[in-house]
């Protein structure tokens, strides 16, 4: 699954606003617009997303 399946998951189960997610994940109060917008993301990026959303219990 991508990356940016799995935020969309995440967000949708935990309720917690787009730019809430992108500010705590790595900084970016823009990130999931970006996505949402065509955003590739560069591979630390994408490692670093992977990690925050381990961190959080997004594979339940």
């Amino acid at each position: 699954m991508s990356v940016h399946r799995k935020i969309e998951k995440f967000l949708r189960r935990t309720n917690m606003p787009a730019t809430k997610f992108g500010r705590l994940a790595i900084g970016d109060p823009r990130l999931v617009r970006d996505l949402r917008n065509g955003r590739e993301l560069r591979p630390l990026t994408e490692a670093r997303l992977e990690a925050f959303l381990a961190t959080q219990g997004a594979g339940r």
